[in-house]
């Protein structure tokens, strides 16, 4: 085992002094010309790009309000004690929870729960699929071509994560997921047909815009027709269902060494859930607080009754005024956020998703494949599916805790689990007493590196931004935080490799573990509890001067 772990350690080296990242999503693509190599690293990056950046997914812009507020009993919420104040943001005794709709929402998040499909899918589909497009393309030989594919979504992505927010204020949420479903279709259908890597690159570029889009828009919609005792587990089924698009991805790729010109039918599919979502919301109800502010009161009733039921309109209506003439201010403007008022809580959206992405996650599933081959798993498919399985695992558990253990906990939980795994990663190859086991040890790591990653790391940060910011900077301030997620993934993954090569992984896995402990230190100091409040009693707590 000893030798494999030099073994390991060597060729790391050596394919570092020849790569170069291109970064879509944090994606890696070779500036070598050896054609399985880039499909090597463009395994590792997919697998990344979905860690990443399905924890953003959740988050955008449940822009406007908090709908959750809709869920409160009759009964008048208790006195919340955190506040945005000058020492910090500090946490409060959660309210009690709220009674039950009799209304169902499951079957309209569901419909919406097919973005997060395709947000899923479109990420991990080139994986399996950019070897095969190449040679179809005659791009073979053409790293940095290759590289464009892989990353052009990115842009889009980050286009359409700062439009997502504005078109679900100004057109409704269920009329954007009808406007959002063009460019996933026309994305998926150019990719599909492209004879060119100048029509490939436009489809994944379109794409591109339509996850970002729905990156904001699913969390958006699923949290406000969500009754808040469950707003913590609905809102990480989208995470989930992201996952469930990987891993989708992953599986349409299994008939490609049987036929190479499969890739275009793993394109195509696409279009099929992006017209099912476009026929799905034109059944489903709008937001009731989007409703209302258009001074939509009569069509906010009927959506209430179809969401919650009819005994619920009374007193959801109630509070949809109530919280109307206790927040008459305007729409803020991009600066408002870095004003005094509102800089505290917005730093901590941004720090949040700065601490994920720097916490390693993109590093440590890039080099799973090398961990696994040292340990003696040579299937990438395993490594994936293994990664992939941790990673579903722990959503599932997350789910179940989130309106349980709170997102605070389950975030430094998420961090100290993270950093114990980045020791043991680092120590798997650098202690000699440990050599005799280190390939066990580092695969052990992984697992639960990404194990931790996806109790809370991943999954909070989507769910929690939308609750703490006021409602009139709701939609900026989600975006801004979102923005910082795509571009320190985009940065991170551009420049990973470099300082790998010039001061080794075992370092840079000692570099992560520290952010994983500094960002304990921080989110125990500057991150509220949520759990079992409505989005207005957030909101009157953290900002009690609107």
């Amino acid at each position: 085992m000893q030798a494999s772990t030099y073994a390991f350690k060597g060729s790391v080296g050596s394919k570092l002094q020849q790569r170069r990242i291109w970064s879509s999503f944090g994606g890696l693509c070779e500036r070598s010309s050896a054609r399985r190599a880039i499909s090597f690293i463009d395994r590792g990056f997919y697998r990344r790009s979905y860690f990443g950046s399905v924890s953003m997914g959740a988050e955008l812009t449940r822009a406007r309000a908090g709908v959750e507020t809709m869920f409160r009993s009759s009964a008048k919420p208790r006195s919340v004690k955190a506040q945005a104040s000058d020492e910090g943001i500090e946490d409060g005794i959660p309210t009690k929870l709220q009674g039950k709709s009799s209304g169902s929402v499951f079957a309209y998040v569901g419909v919406a729960c097919l973005g997060a499909i395709l947000f899923g899918y479109h990420l991990g589909v080139v994986n399996g699929a950019l070897e095969y497009l190449s040679k179809d393309l005659g791009i073979a030989e053409n790293t940095a071509l290759q590289g464009w594919i892989v990353s052009t979504l990115l842009a889009g992505a980050t286009v359409g994560s700062f439009t997502g927010g504005t078109l679900a204020d100004k057109f409704g949420r269920t009329r954007t997921f009808q406007l959002d479903a063009i460019p996933l279709a026309v994305g998926a259908f150019l990719c599909a047909t492209a004879q060119s890597v100048q029509t490939m690159i436009i489809g994944r570029l379109f794409s591109g815009i339509g996850i970002g889009i729905s990156s904001a828009l699913v969390p958006l919609y699923i949290s406000e027709i969500s009754p808040t005792e469950i707003r913590g587990a609905l809102g990480s089924i989208n995470q989930l269902f992201i996952c469930i698009g990987i891993l989708a991805a992953l599986l349409a790729g299994l008939p490609l060494a049987q036929n190479p010109l499969w890739w275009r039918t793993m394109f195509g599919i696409a279009v099929v859930p992006s017209v099912l979502m476009a026929l799905g919301m034109s059944f489903s109800p709008e937001s009731p607080r989007w409703l209302f502010q258009q001074g939509k009161t009569s069509q906010a009733e009927m959506a209430i009754r179809t969401l919650f039921g009819k005994e619920k309109i009374a007193d959801v209506m109630h509070d949809l005024r109530e919280s109307n003439q206790s927040s008459t201010e305007p729409e803020a403007g991009w600066f408002d956020l870095f004003s005094s008022r509102y800089w505290k809580v917005v730093s901590v959206g941004l720090a949040l998703f700065f601490f994920q992405q720097l916490a390693g996650i993109n590093a440590v599933v890039y080099y799973s494949t090398s961990v696994f081959r040292s340990a003696g798993i040579a299937s990438d498919v395993a490594a994936s599916a293994l990664v992939g399985a941790s990673n579903v695992f722990g959503t599932v558990i997350a789910s179940s805790l989130m309106d349980r253990q709170g997102r605070k906990s389950l975030l430094i939980t998420s961090f100290l689990g993270m950093a114990s795994s980045m020791l043991l990663l680092s120590f798997s190859f650098t202690w000699k007493v440990l050599a005799p086991y280190s390939g066990t040890l580092a695969v052990l790591g992984t697992v639960l590196y990404v194990l931790s990653f996806s109790l809370g790391a991943g999954p909070v940060p989507a769910l929690l931004l939308p609750e703490i910011f006021a409602s009139r900077i709701r939609a900026k301030a989600v975006a801004l935080s979102l923005g910082m997620h795509w571009v320190s993934n985009f940065v991170i993954g551009l420049y990973f490799l470099s300082v790998v090569n010039k001061y080794g992984i075992n370092t840079v896995y000692l570099g992560f573990a520290t952010v994983c402990a500094l960002a304990v230190l921080y989110i125990a100091a500057n991150v509220v509890e949520t759990k079992g409040r409505s989005l207005e009693e957030i909101e009157r707590a953290l900002n009690p001067a609107v």
